[in-house]
């Protein structure tokens, strides 16, 4: 089905040409139409399936319906888990609405940048807000926003939201925000909190999920290297030596672990950085930017790399260090491989990771032969397994004692994303 069938007008669908789209994907034929007839969604895509323009389009299609005289007010209100997937839908509303009449004022909140010029953007006239959540409650806290003529509300990435402390800042934004709005949440993997989220939020979604949806991109090959922990950078630098990826991006355990990497393997000649939280705002954009143009070739980040950012050309995704979770792993991997293109996944372990990457390929609903490198075997023997202690009845906390600290941060929220 082309765009030209699912109800978007000719200035978006101008825009979308421009853009290089050709025809929706399977998740933006079914939520377009829905999101154009004022449905609730709560939409489950795997990642790189175009979760984003499915709600940008629509947006833009009834905004420009209901679009009112004089300066601009928040119509739309689009959350996001990290600072670079809202900068990323941010611009995608922009660019979308390039071709239209009249064109969206757009503004992004995030944190690492002055509060008192983004609330000065938005107090000039803004239509789409896209932020953070913990920097939507910072500027929320002012009292100096008006949200009375919100109509759309959005959570992309809803169940990495989940993961951040999200839950306990729900709440106070469904405060602030009119009980009658338009609710589009986004999602990659489903998990039990979820429903409860949801249920909060609205009370009778459609539910679209992609029938023929596998956990991982088919396009991605994906293997295991078993390698000792010590020898993962020697074998690394072996891969980049011998295989023809051109765009690398590596997932490291913490932020200081991607800095010390990232210097050593520029001391080895390699063109590389290190992308984490503890960058300044404009220094996390410029080493995206460099990573886009191809001016690193190597990029070794934390999980903040994981959801959202949509880099043409990533060649290889390698977890040097393993995610916590099967649904992190996803997401992971979902780097590369996107938009029709193949790509490669490569995962390390050692003796004490088998355990926790079975636990990933159960839960993924796969399994992968488990390789090794000459030169970088994995040598020594497993170390035995202990059993932990047994529980103590009577030590944990009881349901009283846990439902007292959820008020007591409910009553002092955090947050700065």
């Amino acid at each position: 089905m082309p765009f030209s069938e699912l109800g978007l007008s000719s200035a978006i669908q101008r825009a979308l040409k421009d853009s290089g789209y050709k025809e929706p994907t399977p998740i933006q034929e079914k939520v377009i139409p829905l999101v154009l007839t004022h449905h609730d969604l709560l939409a489950r895509a795997q990642t790189g399936s175009g979760k984003s323009a499915s709600f940008v389009l629509p947006i833009l299609e009834l905004w420009t319906k209901t679009r009112g005289e004089g300066k601009g007010k928040i119509k739309a209100l689009v959350l996001t888990p990290t600072r670079e997937l809202t900068q990323q839908v941010a611009q995608t509303f922009v660019t979308m609405g390039a071709f239209l009449p009249k064109k969206p004022t757009v503004v992004s909140i995030i944190g690492g940048e002055s509060i008192g010029d983004q609330l000065y953007a938005i107090q000039q006239g803004c239509d789409i807000l896209v932020a953070t959540s913990g920097r939507f409650l910072d500027v929320l806290r002012k009292k100096q926003m008006n949200l009375s003529h919100l109509e759309f509300f959005v959570l992309d990435e809803a169940d990495k939201m989940l993961d951040l402390g999200f839950v306990e800042e729900l709440d106070l934004i469904l405060e602030a925000i009119p009980a009658k709005r338009q609710n589009l949440l986004f999602s990659a993997t489903y998990p039990p909190k979820m429903e409860a989220i949801a249920s909060k939020i609205t009370k009778n979604p459609i539910h679209v999920t992609l029938e023929a949806q596998t956990p991982t991109v088919e396009s991605i090959r994906q293997r295991v290297i078993e390698v000792n922990p010590e020898n993962r950078g020697p074998l690394l630098r072996h891969l980049l030596n011998t295989e023809k990826w051109e765009q690398v991006l590596v997932f490291m355990a913490n932020k200081r672990a991607s800095d010390n990497i990232a210097a050593k393997f520029r001391k080895y000649g390699f063109s590389a950085d290190s992308f984490n939280g503890d960058l300044l705002q404009e220094d996390r954009t410029y080493v995206l930017e460099q990573f886009k143009a191809k001016k690193i070739r190597i990029l070794f980040a934390t999980d903040i790399a994981a959801r959202g950012l949509d880099i043409d050309g990533i060649s290889c995704v390698i977890n040097f260090d393993l995610p916590r979770s099967p649904a992190d792993y996803i997401h992971r991997i979902g780097r590369t491989g996107r938009a029709g293109k193949s790509g490669v996944a490569v995962s390390f372990i050692g003796f004490g990771e088998r355990d926790h990457f079975s636990l990933i390929e159960k839960r993924s609903s796969i399994k992968l032969p488990r390789e090794q490198i000459a030169g970088y075997e994995l040598i020594g023997t497993p170390p035995p397994k202990e059993k932990g202690p047994e529980p103590v009845k009577g030590k944990g906390k009881s349901k009283k004692d846990k439902a007292r600290e959820l008020a007591a941060k409910n009553a002092n929220p955090s947050g700065n994303q």
